[in-house]
Order: structure tokens, then sequence, then C-alpha cells
């Protein structure tokens, strides 16, 4: 089915922040759309005022009737929604044309020239960064991002005119094997999501064959020291980049008194006095990938400078939720342990001396069972330690693997404890912190007013 000849779409699963942002993209096209959410959200809210047609019980007979002619109506799931899900199996003993979210953007990226940003971490950050700093130029962007950009207030972003779509390659389920970028940027290939891929080789050669899809006459803007080989096509440029060395890199860094200055190095031509908007160290790397990408759309220097200056950031990506002389509080979706790591490190940069407390969220039984060393390492890095109970998402419990597991394994000698959701609140108020950093992919972000609340007092 062509782009031209859809007159409705369905989501299975269109509170996702990846699915919402081809929901958007669609009702700005004058579509009609409709979907099934497990629960209400602040985001399926936002879609309903935008005008989708959303319910949140599987119900066939709750899909409006604009969505039920199997040739005018494309279907576009998640996988995260399993197979016998009922409004799937009736789609598809239907003949309707279901396609994945990553497929939906495949398509985009044969219209358009996509640049796109994949890697284990770093990416929502790093697009929204290159999305924010093209919409701002002359150049302009369409974007479909993995997180709410508190510049725009949105995931999704539109230009009538720009050849060029910001997107967040996923490398779950190998979705981003349906992408054919004219740039890219790979951050990290730390494994991951092996309840996908079984081992790191095999993850590793999902982003080999990744770097393979870019076309000729493109880009691809790979991290230093990654294991994976890259397999790009005749034609495609490759440079490299990281925070001290590398094509693109940083000199001349400054951090103090809650400012990061530095100097971009870049091939395309150097940028002296970038001043991070969001002034955390882990985002000197992040803004260097996403300066490469903008420069290689045209973003003159003024325009790359004064974007990075104004960028306020992501939702869940180093939020800073409170923030005084006396008391700190921020959210982060790190739920990796090399993210975890970086997270940790950039705080302790920034609050040196500061009595620390990370509350940590576990997303997902594989991902504890697979790393539970590696995540008690890295929360090793601070002295205050609560380990909450794992985040299941799509997951049945493995039997022996729980927080307990992260727990047993943090160093000796610092302050460690494990609690439920329920009583996240109650470890909140017992204090003997002056920075609070909360981590994690779940629902702990549910939780972040309240704790905000709680803590008001004594800043």
């Amino acid at each position: 089915m062509k782009l031209n000849d859809i007159k409705a779409v369905y989501f299975v699963g269109i509170g996702g922040i990846g699915m919402s942002a081809i929901a958007r993209y669609f009702l700005h096209q004058g579509v009609v759309v409709g979907g099934y959410d497990k629960t209400p959200s602040d985001l399926t809210e936002k879609l309903l005022q935008e005008g989708a047609q959303i319910h949140y019980e599987e119900d066939i007979k709750q899909i409006p009737q604009d969505c039920c002619d199997a040739k005018s109506c494309l279907v576009i799931y998640t996988p995260a929604i399993p197979a016998n899900h009922k409004e799937l199996v009736f789609f598809r003993t239907n003949g309707f044309e279901i396609q994945k979210r990553a497929q939906v953007l495949g398509t985009l990226t044969h219209s358009l020239k996509g640049l796109c940003v994949a890697g284990t971490h770093g990416k929502t950050t790093t697009s929204s960064m290159a999305a924010h700093i093209l919409h701002q130029s002359s150049i302009g962007c369409n974007a479909f991002l993995g997180g709410i950009t508190k510049n725009y207030g949105t995931n999704y972003i539109l230009s009538e005119k720009s050849p060029f779509v910001v997107i967040e390659a996923d490398e779950f389920d190998r979705s981003f094997h349906w992408l054919t970028p004219f740039a890219s940027v790979i951050t990290a290939t730390d494994a991951d999501h092996l309840d996908i891929y079984g081992t790191e080789e095999a993850y590793l050669e999902s982003f080999r064959h990744y770097s393979s899809l870019i076309q000729p006459g493109g880009y691809l803007i790979i991290h230093t020291g990654l294991k994976m080989q890259a397999a790009v096509q005749e034609g495609v440029k490759t440079y490299t980049y990281s925070r001290e060395n590398g094509d693109f890199h940083a000199e001349q860094v400054k951090i103090g008194n809650g400012e990061i200055t530095f100097d971009l190095i870049s091939p395309f031509g150097n940028i002296p006095d970038i001043k991070l908007g969001v002034p955390v160290s882990v985002n000197i790397e992040n803004g260097i990938a996403a300066m490469a990408l903008a420069q290689i759309a045209g973003a003159t220097k003024e325009e790359i400078r004064e974007a990075m200056a104004s960028f306020s950031g992501v939702d869940r990506r180093f939020d800073f939720h409170l923030k005084t002389d006396k008391m700190v509080y921020l959210s982060d979706y790190a739920h990796h342990p090399a993210e975890i790591r970086q997270s940790i490190l950039s705080v302790k940069q920034l609050y040196e001396g500061k009595r620390i407390k990370v509350i940590f969220q576990p997303h997902l039984y594989t991902r504890t069972r697979d790393f539970y060393q590696e995540f008690a390492e890295a929360l090793s890095l601070v002295d205050d330690v609560t380990v909450m109970d794992i985040y299941p998402a799509r997951e049945q419990p493995i039997p022996g693997v729980s927080n307990k597991l992260i727990y047993d394994n943090l160093r000796s000698g610092i302050k460690k404890d494990m609690c439920s959701k329920e009583d996240v609140l109650e470890v909140v108020k017992r204090g003997g912190f002056d920075v609070l950093v909360t981590l994690g992919a779940g629902d702990i972000e549910n939780y972040a007013e309240k704790i905000t609340n709680i803590l008001k007092p004594l800043a």
C-alpha cells in the first residue's frame, strides 16, 4: 500500500513513544487515526486532543469504522504487542496490510534523507539535539524521536520543505534494518536485548548489517573503539568521533559553575565556544555526534552554536525536577549498565563532595539476569543505593531472578537496601542525601512529581 492510498491508520500500541510520533505524522496528513493501548497516559490524552480515536480494551467492536476497510487502512503495531492480541488477530485474518513501526519509518527514509542515530544508549538525546539544531536552522527537518523534547513538548517535528528526517534507529527486534539512512551515527554497541539476539556476536552483527544499509554517497559517524566492524557500501564516507579523539572531538573543555563549554574539532570546520544547554558531561559526546549530522546536512557554525546553547533536553533524560544549592533531584532513563555508569559519573562530576543517593528500578527480567553483576558494579560508584523490584514490561517472571541479584553484588561498605515501588516514597522521606537520582526505563517516572513535592521543603 502506497502512502498516498492510505485513508486510515490503526495503531496497536498507540501510546508508545515511537508509535505516537508516527500517529502525529498521519494526523497531520489528514488521515483518520485510531488505536489501542493497554493504559491511558499523557501521550494518549494528547493524541485524543489532536484527533485520534483511542480505546484501552482488546475489543474489535471499538475499532473505528474508518479503520475496518482492509483496502484503505494501514495497521501499524509495535513488537511489544503479543501475537495473540485479539485486534491484531482480527487484522491478520481479514487481509489488512500490517507493518511494524520501523517499516513505516523505513518507507519515509526512501522519500526523505534519513539522519539516523543508532546505538545501545545516547540515541534519544543525540537525535533530539540534531533535530533541534536543524529545526532552528535554515535547513529545517522532520523528526521522529524516542522522547518528548522540552523545547517543543513533542516527539514529532514537521517541516513541509526540508528534505531531511531525523530518526532514532532502534535495534530492538532488529527494527533498524528497515531503514536506509543517508547519514547515521552509531553511539555504542554494548550488548543488550539478549532475549532477542541471544549472543553479543549476534547483536554486533546486527549493527554491522545496519551500517551496510546507509545509502551510497552517504555518511557513517561511528564512536571510536566499538567492537563492531562496519560494512558500508562503496561511496559511503566513514568518520569517527568521541569526546577526546576521532575525526570529530572536543577540545578546550571547561566544566564549572553549572556550565560546560568546549570547541568542536570537525573535518567540516571547527566551531569554537560551544555551550551546552543541558550541562552534563555525557552531553559533550552526544553533542559532538549531533553537530556532525547537522554539519553534514548543511547547518552553519552560528546556527549550530546558538541551537546547542538553547537545547533544553528531553523528558527523562538527565531531567532535573528540583535544583537548588541545598537539594537536587533528577531522573534519568538509564537502564543499561553502561548508561548507568555514564549517568552516575556525570552526576559525581557535577556535584563533587555532595551526598548522592541512587534509586534504581531494573527493567526486564532477562536484562537483570544477563547483567546483574554489571548493574551492581555501576551502581557501586555511589555510596547510597536502593534497588527497586524489577519492572517486567513485556516479560513474565524468571525463577531466581529478582532485584536481590543486584543488591547482593553491590560493593560492601555502602548503604544499600531494596524496596517495592509502593515503598519508594518512604525511602525518599528518610533522606540522608543532597542529590537524589532515580534511574530506570519503567514506571519509576510516575513518582517524580510526588518525590519532588517531598523534597521541596528541604530545598
